[in-house]
């Protein structure tokens, strides 16, 4: 089998990092199917999220890994890791119990184009929890 064909139809795990070490993570909620948010790993975050069964990140902003969960306590429970057929893109199917974006919601897809624009949004869910409150924020 081609060195591509491999990559695409084989059974081995060979995730494609790209040139800055990162591989695209999607959480989706396991329940629902909901997709919860976008991330980035690098080859440490994946092995800590295969061996520890918890969703771990690496955050591009901090230039550090992010367990998922480690302020807010709303960790992300594996209960399966998919890769697309490039093996450059990770789907984790996750258990959680509370809401997972940083800002309240329990997706960070809380907005929606509003039908007929091509510019204005609009709030398609509620938050589901004060991250003031769950951060420790001073105001």
């Amino acid at each position: 089998m081609s060195a591509n064909k491999e990559i695409e139809q084989g059974l081995e795990f060979k995730p494609k990092f790209g040139s800055d070490g990162l591989i695209t993570a999607v959480a989706q909620d396991a329940k629902t199917g909901a997709v919860l948010m976008v991330a980035y790993m690098n080859k440490e975050a994946l092995a800590l999220t295969i061996s520890s069964g918890k969703a771990t990140y690496y955050s591009r902003s901090r230039k550090k890994l992010w367990k998922k969960g480690e302020e807010s306590g709303h960790v992300q429970k594996v209960e399966q890791l998919l890769i697309d057929c490039d093996q450059d893109c990770i789907v984790l199917k996750v258990a959680v119990d509370s809401g997972q974006c940083h800002v309240g919601y329990q997706s960070c897809f809380y907005r929606g184009l509003k039908a007929g624009s091509a510019s204005d949004l609009e709030f398609i869910a509620e938050k589901v929890y004060d991250p003031d409150e769950v951060y420790k924020k001073q105001g």
